[in-house]
């Protein structure tokens, strides 16, 4: 096979997003917007616009600021959606529309309740659709996996014809494996008639962990563009890793005759920052990106990595951006330096966010001595978190001790300025604050999930906490860090509060509309 560009499609940001509780606003969805274009990915798949407003603007936001990517916006073969998604794409300096509509007799029978020549008509008008409005037009044929090989093939020849440039073959719920998911993009490389004519794509889902696997089996029969996202995230057990497909294609390209634009180096940075901004956190032996995938601690791998590194490790730990070293920050440190060490950790701040952040920054040196990547990074996160809020904590009191009964005393501020200071009893003082902010906020969830954890090292160490909620049958997560973990506790579940406000009130706006 000769040495041949597979395009990385990103869809961190949509997809990725799916993941319960794996929410962001808008600035958050911004950042990662960056880092992705830091990263060199092709395409970003930036929302799905028709969902709600802040998605809406989300899209925009990202497609008018990113230089670089192809924007990509998610919709359904209906006029409603695709318009939105043009709309929300126009300014990006190369738009995409990726329209889908599913195929399968399982969807055709029991979601669309669609003959086989009405979704051919309507796939056919979604793409026309879009491309009236788009040059660049991707049609996915939703459940691919799973449709009959002839059908597939027809809905994908009728595809190309309305005008598709890419067609994307989706293994929506994980099912296939390995060597049938292959044969489907032998099958359509040797019977569409005008499959030439587009890029083929794949998407697969993770159900029995054969994400990656199906993607490269797709590859090596021919697809020229994989879909997936930062750690794996999305839908159920997510999608095929960017960071594992990214490094298969770079490391085994003698087997694939493949490569990637993909900046490699840029790729653990990423992964950190959407494992911050999502709260979702990245296994310790996850290939690539996790803590364990270049640790170790057998002696035999040990002495045989003092005597020739490749004798255990087939990839670098510097290739993926993973640092060797720490630079160690403190009080005496300048703004200079912040702010190069914040640009190498993959963020893009405003000079008025960095003015806040070196402030925050001086404020923990009068805490702790040595300021960790972690640190750093933690800041900023909150930093990013309180752009989008419905109330503030202005203030926390909390007595406990075996003398007495544990309470917390928190006042909130409103967006618009009211206060609201109340009082509740607990169990412990994270079980009486917990409480006063359900109070105060007038929402309650249930706990699902709470953690500690130390985010640095040392006695002084910050400690992160986490935070699961659900609310009216959705999941919640979020984090927040203080060298005091009563105070972290608070703000990571006032974190999840506030995610659930703005989600209400994004929601009343979408049904006013």
């Amino acid at each position: 096979m000769s040495d041949e560009n597979v395009i990385i499609f990103d869809t961190t940001l949509r997809d990725g997003e799916q993941s319960p509780g794996a929410s962001m606003n808008t600035a958050e969805k911004l950042e990662v917007a960056h880092a992705l274009a830091d990263l060199n990915v092709d395409v970003i798949e930036a929302g799905f616009p028709i969902a709600s407003p802040g998605d809406y603007e989300a899209v925009k936001l990202i497609a008018d600021e990113i230089k670089g990517p192809s924007i990509c916006g998610l919709a359904r073969c209906n006029d409603k959606d695709i318009d939105r998604a043009l709309d929300a794409v126009k300014g990006a300096e190369r738009p995409r529309v990726h329209v889908f509509l599913a195929t399968s007799a399982i969807h055709r029978e029991f979601k669309l309740r669609m003959a086989k020549e009405e979704i051919i008509r309507r796939a056919v008008e979604g793409v026309k659709r879009a491309r009236n409005g788009c040059d660049d037009v991707e049609f996915s044929p939703e459940d691919a996996g799973r449709t009959e090989h002839e059908f597939l093939g027809q809905v994908v020849e009728a595809a190309i014809e309305a005008g598709a440039r890419t067609i994307n073959i989706p293994d929506t719920v994980g099912y296939n494996t390995p060597d049938e998911f292959a044969e489907i993009i032998r099958y359509l490389k040797g019977n569409v008639p005008n499959i030439d004519q587009a890029i083929l794509s794949v998407h697969c889902h993770n159900d029995l962990g054969l994400a990656v696997a199906n993607s490269l089996a797709a590859v090596q029969q021919g697809a020229r563009q994989v879909e997936c996202t930062i750690n794996g995230i999305g839908e159920r057990a997510g999608n095929a890793s960017l960071e594992e497909l990214v490094m298969a294609l770079t490391t085994r390209g003698d087997r694939l005759g493949t490569k990637t634009n993909i900046k490699t180096k840029r790729l653990y940075p990423t992964s950190r920052l959407v494992s911050n901004i999502t709260g979702m956190h990245v296994q310790r032996n996850k290939a690539i990106v996790g803590r364990n995938a270049f640790a170790h601690e057998s002696g035999i791998h040990q002495d045989g990595m003092l005597k020739e590194r490749t004798t255990y490790e087939i990839m670098r730990p510097e290739d993926v951006g993973i640092s060797q070293t720490e630079l160690v920050l403190g009080k005496h440190s300048g703004r200079h330096a912040l702010r190069k060490r914040i640009e190498e950790l993959g963020y893009h701040l405003a000079e008025a966010q960095l003015d806040k952040i070196f402030s925050d920054f001086k404020v923990l040196c009068d805490k702790k001595k040595e300021i960790f990547d972690a640190d750093v990074e933690a800041l900023i996160e909150q930093r990013i978190q309180s752009g989008q809020r419905a109330w503030d904590l202005t203030s926390l009191h909390t007595s406990a001790g075996t003398a007495c009964i544990p309470s917390a005393t928190i006042t909130l501020r409103r967006a618009d300025g009211q206060e609201t200071k109340l009082a509740e009893f607990g169990d412990g003082p994270v079980d009486a604050i917990f409480k006063t902010l359900e109070k105060i906020t007038g929402i309650r969830v249930k706990l699902i999930d709470y953690s500690v954890r130390s985010v640095s090292v040392g006695k002084d160490a910050q400690g992160e906490v986490y935070v699961e909620v659900k609310h009216e049958g959705r999941v919640y997560r979020s984090r927040a860090v203080s060298t005091d973990i009563v105070e972290a506790s608070a703000f990571a579940y006032m974190n999840a509060l506030n995610k659930i406000a703005l989600a209400k009130e994004q929601a009343l706006v979408a049904t006013e509309a």
